[in-house]
């Protein structure tokens, strides 16, 4: 989409977003409102990990958190533009929020009795909110500006068609068109939205307010980890009885504080301050928001799977499922975060998050001699060295952002 106006005003009537130059645009209630159903759908696919921890399983959750955050995020995009004050703008986020609701309880059954409803409701959502937005634009809106949202409704329109198609086979033939579905999304950003006819846009044409942007997938890192917490907490109040629960408990609040401290001790703010000065904020929000805190999320959402079973099953013998969720989650989360890192501060790979990634590799042998309480123990510690150490050696990076702030 086109550059930012230059004063905070928009034509009358308009649904867009008043915007000025450098400003960092407010997360209004009717988002977080939004958001909520999303705290509902990370802990079905958490508990839908813990009761299919087996290949297939992974497979399918894996499959189903793309979905998930991919529809959350297209609407993150699409609020970046709209004013949710709106009146109308409010009704469709309402109703996003009710198709949602509907997407979140299907996720458990999603590959056998409640494809079709998972499929319509994620379609409904991903289809009806581009529709939306195209119509919200008027016609008075620049041509290159609707020429970009055709584009979108044209790859998930195309994806539409596989998802529901999906949701009326079986087995593998489900899993084989959502998986094509969800691949034609995902390339969808990366080709920029090339249709034969329209051509491709550009991310500097995508006319993200950075600041906004960057606060919403701050909010969902929150969200994740809120999950977490309701995990660990409600999987304590089931087993404190037990004299081990405690360390299990204590060790699984460490790993959560220590992958908040990771995430918002200073990556949120200097994405912020990034996204908010980068000459291209569209690129940056397209890999750095849009792609990469997936990974983020994804380790989040592993370790509260692994934190339940250390919690459940403190002496059980390390297998591959559990190895694979205790050592893949802290994994997941600490490459998510070196990768997003690197791409908004234009850095190399953070020292720090390397060893901490080289510690966990190092784990794994000798993760099947240790009980799974023990093995948690340790990834909390690799994760609370990764917090320090990353604390101390970027003590000039924080004083620089407190200063700004200041100023």
């Amino acid at each position: 989409m086109s550059q930012h106006p230059s004063t905070p005003t928009t034509p009358a009537g308009s649904l867009l977003r008043a915007r000025v130059a450098g400003g960092h645009g407010k997360v209004t209630n009717i988002e977080l409102f939004f958001d909520l159903v999303f705290v509902y759908a990370i802990t079905q696919l958490s508990h839908t990990l813990l009761h299919q921890l087996n290949l297939s399983g992974a497979f399918q959750v894996l499959l189903l958190f793309l979905a998930v955050w991919w529809v959350w995020v297209f609407t993150g995009w699409i609020t970046n533009w709209l004013d949710p004050e709106r009146l109308a703008v409010r009704v469709m986020l309402l109703a996003l929020t009710f198709a949602g609701l509907l997407l979140s309880t299907s996720l458990p059954q999603a590959f056998s009795e409640h494809g079709l409803l998972f499929a319509g409701a994620y379609v409904s959502m991903q289809v009806g909110r581009t529709l939306f937005m195209l119509w919200a634009m008027g016609r008075d809106a620049p041509a290159a500006n609707r020429r970009n949202i055709i584009r979108i409704a044209v790859w998930l329109s195309t994806a539409g068609v596989l998802w529901l198609f999906g949701g009326t086979q079986e087995g593998e033939a489900r899993f084989a068109s959502w998986a094509a579905a969800l691949a034609i999304e995902y390339l969808g950003p990366a080709a920029y939205f090339f249709v034969p006819g329209l051509g491709r846009s550009s991310t500097s044409e995508w006319d993200v307010e950075g600041g906004h942007m960057a606060e919403r997938c701050s909010l969902f890192v929150i969200i994740a980890l809120g999950e977490s917490v309701v995990v660990t907490g409600s999987t304590f109040a089931e087993t404190m009885r037990q004299a081990d629960s405690v360390f299990a408990f204590a060790t699984a609040f460490l790993a959560c504080v220590a992958m908040w401290w990771i995430y918002f001790d200073l990556a949120a703010e200097r994405g912020s301050h990034s996204i908010r000065h980068d000459a291209d904020p569209g690129r940056v929000a397209r890999l750095g928001y849009t792609y990469l805190h997936l990974l983020i999320v994804a380790g989040i959402v592993v370790s509260a799977v692994g934190d339940e079973l250390s919690l459940s099953h403190p002496h059980a013998r390390g297998d591959v499922a559990s190895v694979a969720v205790l050592v893949g989650g802290p994994a997941l989360y600490l490459l998510g975060n070196a990768l997003f890192k690197m791409t908004v501060n234009h850095t190399s790979f953070p020292l720090s998050h390397l060893v901490g990634l080289g510690l966990l590799v190092f784990l794994v042998a000798p993760a099947f001699l240790l009980s799974v309480m023990w093995l948690a123990a340790l990834t909390t510690a690799v994760l609370m060295v990764v917090a320090v150490w990353e604390t101390v050696s970027l003590k000039a990076v924080r004083r620089m952002l407190v200063e700004g702030a200041e100023d």
